[in-house]
Parts: C-alpha cells; sequence; structure tokens
C-alpha cells in the first residue's frame, strides 16, 4: 500500500539499540552502576538467545529484538576504533615512549606466560592437538581493552599497567591469527611470506600515517577551527579516524592500530580538546553497541545445560590470569595494591578472544562445539569485568589501605596542588612557612603513602577524572598549582579548568618556554618554565663565583628574563606579557 511504513532490518535494529541506550544509561546512572553491565543485559534480552527466539510466536516483538547478531558486528567494530581512537587522544608520542618498557617487558611476559601455561594444560588435560590448545591458551590470555580502559583509566598505576600490557596485545592480534592460519591443517606454504608482507606493508603504512599526520593535521583542523563549524569538526575528525583504521586495515593490521596512531597524532595537536568533546558521545554509544554484541552471544540454555563446567571454567580462567598478572607486577616492582587491584582487573577474557576462536574455527584448528563453549566462557568474563573492578579495589585496599578522597573534606579555602612528587612537595613547603592551608592530590598511591608519612596533607585522588576537584573545595580555592612533568595533560587541565572556573588562579609547572606559551595560551594565570629559571640560577652563581659584581650579574639575569618575556607575549599571541617568575632579587 502506498502509504505503509516499511522498516529495513539494520533501521529496526538501529532503533533497537538507540532504545536500549536511552533506557540503560539514565536507569543504571541513578543506581551508580557501571551501564557496562547494563548493555551486555540488553543484548542478552533483545537478542537471539533473549526474546528473539519468541518472534515466530509472538511476530511484534520483532520490532523491539534483534534475530540476526550479525547485523551488529560492523556497529561493535567501529565502536572499539572510535575506542582506541580516545585513548590515543589521552596519550601523547612521549608518554607511549616512557611505557616502551613496561608495553615490551610486561606485556610480552603477560601474554607468552599466559597463553603457553595455558595452551599446556589444555594439551595436557584436554588431549587437544598442539596448535588447537596453542589457538586456545592465546586466545583466552587477551584482555579486553574495550571495557578495562573505561574502568581504570590510563593515568593511575593501575591504568598505566593495564594500558601498557593491552597495547602489546592489540599489537600480537594479527601475529597470532597469521600463526593459527600457518598452523591449521589445511594452511597453505605462503603463511610466513603473508605475515612477513603484512608486517612489511603494514610497517610502511604506519610511517606513512606519522608522516602525513604530523604536518597534514595541524592544518586540517585548523581550515575546521576557522569556520566555526562543529559539524565540520566532526567530520574532518571521522575523515581522520576511519581513513587512518581502513589505511592499516588495507595492509592486513587491526583497523585498531589506525585508530590509535590517529587519536595519538591528533593528541600532539592544539585541537585535541575539542575533538575530544566532539567524539565523546559517539564513543560510548559505539562502545554501548559493541556491549549489547556481547550479551547477545549469551545463550542461556547452553549455560543451563553446561552450569557447573561453564563456572569452573569462567573460575579456573579468572584466578588464572589474576594470580599470573599480579605475580609479574609484582616481580617488576609494583605495588601489592597495584598488582593485585590490575591482576583482578585484567583476569577475564576479551573481545579478540572472539576473534581469536573464530579464526580457529574457520581455519579447522578448533571444532565448533569447542569454540562455542569457550565463547560463553570469554562472554560471561566479560560480563563480570566491572564487578571485577570492583573486587580488584577492594582487594588493593585491604592489602595496602590508601587515603581515601573524603577523609580530607573540609570547608576552609585552601590551595590545591595537583601532584605530590618532588616540585609538589617544594610548593606546600612554601606554603606551610607563610600559614597558608594547602591540600596536594596525586594519583599514586606510593607518593601519597611517602608524603603523608614525611607530614604532608596530601591524599590519593585523580585530579583529571570526576568530582575530585570539587570535593577537595575549588570553587573557594584562593588558587591552583599543576606540578605534574606531563605536557599534554598539563595543557588540558588547565583548559578545563579555565573553562569552568574562569576566576581561578592557575599556576602551572612549564617544561620550557615554548610550554609555558600553550599553557599561558590554554588559560594559565603563570607558567613558570623550570628550565629557563634553572638556567638563569645556574649563569647568575657561576658569574658571581668568578668575579663579577652581583649588581651587574642580577640586571643582566632581570634583561634575559625580559627577553624570554616578550617572546612569550609573542609565541603565545597574549594581551600581555607574562610574569615567569617573582623572587626576592626582583623586588
Amino acid at each position: 500500500m502506498a502509504g505503509e511504513l516499511t522498516l529495513s532490518p539494520m533501521l529496526s535494529d538501529a532503533l533497537v539499540i538507540l532504545g536500549a541506550a536511552g533506557i540503560v544509561i539514565p536507569v543504571f546512572a541513578r543506581f551508580r552502576i557501571t551501564p557496562i553491565i547494563g548493555f551486555i543485559l540488553i543484548g542478552l534480552a533483545v537478542g537471539p538467545y533473549g526474546l528473539g527466539t519468541l518472534v515466530p510466536e509472538i511476530p511484534w516483538l520483532r520490532h523491539i529484538t534483534i534475530t540476526e547478531a550479525d547485523h551488529l558486528t560492523p556497529f561493535a567494530d567501529f565502536g572499539i576504533i572510535l575506542l582506541l581512537f580516545a585513548i590515543g587522544l589521552e596519550l601523547s608520542f612521549n608518554r607511549l615512549w616512557q611505557l616502551r618498557k613496561l608495553v615490551f617487558g610486561l606485556g610480552s611476559l603477560e601474554l607468552l606466560i599466559i597463553g603457553s601455561v595455558g595452551a599446556a594444560f589444555f594439551a595436557y588435560v584436554s588431549g587437544m592437538g598442539t596448535t588447537a590448545a596453542l589457538a586456545l591458551g592465546f586466545a583466552l590470555a587477551f584482555s579486553s581493552t574495550a571495557i578495562v580502559l573505561p574502568i581504570s583509566g590510563t593515568k593511575t598505576p593501575v591504568g598505566r599497567a593495564a594500558l601498557s600490557m593491552l597495547l602489546f596485545e592489540d599489537i600480537m592480534i594479527v601475529p597470532i591469527i597469521f600463526i593459527l592460519g600457518a598452523l591449521a591443517p589445511n594452511a597453505s606454504s605462503d603463511g610466513v611470506e603473508g605475515l612477513t608482507t603484512t608486517l612489511l606493508n603494514g610497517g610502511l603504512v604506519v610511517l606513512v600515517l606519522l608522516v602525513v599526520g604530523r604536518f597534514g593535521l595541524p592544518r586540517l583542523f585548523s581550515q575546521a577551527a576557522r569556520t566555526k563549524s562543529p559539524e565540520l569538526f566532526l567530520s574532518a575528525s571521522l575523515l581522520v579516524v576511519i581513513g587512518a583504521s581502513l589505511a592499516t586495515a588495507a595492509t592486513g593490521l587491526s583497523p585498531i592500530v589506525g585508530a590509535l596512531i590517529a587519536g595519538l597524532l591528533i593528541a600532539e595537536t592544539e585541537y585535541h580538546t575539542e575533538v575530544e568533546t566532539i567524539m565523546d558521545p559517539f564513543k560510548g554509544l559505539a562502545l554501548g553497541v559493541f556491549l549489547i554484541t556481547i550479551g547477545m552471544s549469551i545463550d542461556l540454555r547452553e549455560i543451563w545445560a553446561n552450569l557447573g563446567e561453564i563456572a569452573l571454567a569462567v573460575v579456573g580462567v579468572l584466578t588464572f590470569k589474576a594470580i599470573v598478572t599480579g605475580t609479574l607486577l609484582r616481580m617488576m616492582g609494583a605495588r601489592r595494591s597495584t598488582a593485585a587491584e590490575t591482576g583482578v582487573l585484567m583476569a577475564s577474557p576479551s573481545e579478540t578472544t572472539l576473534i581469536v576462536l573464530a579464526a580457529a574455527t574457520s581455519a579447522l584448528v578448533i571444532d565448533a562445539e569447542t569454540a562455542q563453549f569457550w565463547q560463553i566462557v570469554a562472554a560471561i568474563g566479560l560480563t563480570v569485568t566491572p564487578l571485577l573492578a570492583k573486587l580488584g579495589r577492594a582487594i588493593a585496599r585491604r592489602i595496602e589501605p590508601v587515603p581515601e578522597l573524603g577523609e580530607d573534606e573540609t570547608d576552609e579555602p585552601r590551595t590545591i596542588i595537583i601532584g605530590a612528587g618532588r616540585v609538589g612537595r617544594l610548593v606546600s613547603d612554601m606554603l606551610q612557612a607563610h600559614d597558608k592551608p594547602y591540600v596536594a592530590i596525586d594519583s599514586d598511591p606510593d607518593l601519597i603513602e611517602r608524603a603523608a608519612r614525611d607530614g604532608y596533607r596530601a591524599i590519593f585522588g585523580d585530579a583529571v577524572r570526576g568530582d575530585a576537584l570539587s570535593r577537595l573545595g575549588i570553587e573557594t580555592a584562593p588558587a591552583i598549582v599543576l606540578t605534574m612533568d606531563e605536557p599534554v595533560l598539563a595543557q588540558r587541565l588547565v583548559s578545563k579548568l579555565r573553562k569552568e572556573h574562569p576566576d581561578l588562579l592557575i599556576v602551572a609547572r612549564a617544561r620550557d618556554p615554548e610550554h609555558a606559551a600553550i599553557l599561558y595560551r590554554a588559560g594559565a594565570s603563570h607558567a613558570v618554565p623550570e628550565t629557563l629559571e634553572a638556567t638563569l640560577q645556574l649563569s647568575e652563581a657561576v658569574l658571581v663565583d668568578i668575579g663579577v659584581a652581583m649588581g651587574p650579574v642580577i640586571a643582566s639575569i632581570h634583561e634575559k628574563r625580559d627577553e624570554f618575556r616578550e617572546q612569550l607575549e609573542r609565541d603565545g599571541q597574549l594581551g600581555h606579557r607574562p610574569k615567569l617568575r617573582t623572587s626576592s632579587s626582583e623586588a
């Protein structure tokens, strides 16, 4: 009939997903429960193993269910791509380089030990062939990037350890799948050659992305910014992440590698904050789609039929992975609390587990029945990951209690110092010497413990996430001092603070004059480049000691500091000349 409305299956599925998101997010937020569990439960309810099974008897249910989970796979893949892109935006190449020992040291040991020991267990106990045991062992060794990092973040000790292991796992996805294909019964003789070609072509594409992104992205986003059009900014962001993902996928590498590189490249530009803001809702929705597909893969009838075996398998996998990961972290010098919390958080299998199992099944390495059993185990493991995070935190606090954020609540206005390291302590000493109240906050429990032991007012918390600064009284704070030695993080935090608190005095530690100019543009009241001040003090000491009179020395230092003020005013495009430092010698 002419006026009849017919919905395509894809549009119908999209309506189900959007409706689920509209229900899950507010309801679970109301009860302060992570939406991760809600999305998985919705997937279980409306999926082909839930209400979808009743569609033949109750036809109208097809409008609120999804009977073909495969239809959502592209959306789920896109969700993971956006997640890795967002992770890249939170990082920088300098920070990634600092993590290289953890990525290739801890990450490689974790994957190799869990995969090889698991393979040996399956070969010995279950009588599997070597190839099948290796496939299953390494499939279960992966942990979920999509779920773990949104829970842990990337700034805390737990987040850094999890990020390093997950990055290595993401790098190893392609080689492992290639190796399984080469070991398959029906494998061709060009498996090793194919892997070599993929890695060479992939390396070349990554190099091209780095070069093009380094010089092209600032110009692209500069043009988008001049139009003052959020739509164009969004289009440019999607163009970059999708283009980079397709480029790496075309060579045989995982598309998430391209997404991560795209995020890292944009993180080095001054437009990353705007990109983060625009992409954040899409990331959350796409992650929800992925989690719904996980719920759809859980067959309750299969679980009930093999309840004992599945429960034993889930507990065994979680326990084994937690012990291995925690032990490795402890051996590499991590605190007992960090090792325990990270081990429990990383214990669940991954969405990559499902990918590797599917690849092994299609290559006839693992039979379909075995693959289905372990896919259910992996799906259950993914579902309980938020509960594992809570359990890990509880165990960590019991092993090594750390100061809680709520223990230092007060109505007294005080200066907030972000960072309890060397610089944060010096600032605290000066404030205390002049009877000015302060509180220091840091996400590193080691620094907090040492600072508290030495008599500093320091508490544990992450200033970047949540309402930590609000609970410390930032609304009434006379000033906030940023002492961290992370240039990108400092710039983002200054920009965020200036937007939320236009009149707040923000004093930031800068690495050098160039970084100080960036901080001034972001909204810092004062940015102190420590390399400049150290150099001026060094010059003063040597000039005085070799016989130059104190007066001319101080005058020349004044002149040099004025030169840098002019440079900062010019480079930072400021409307005023910034104050680099106020000292007794300038009085």
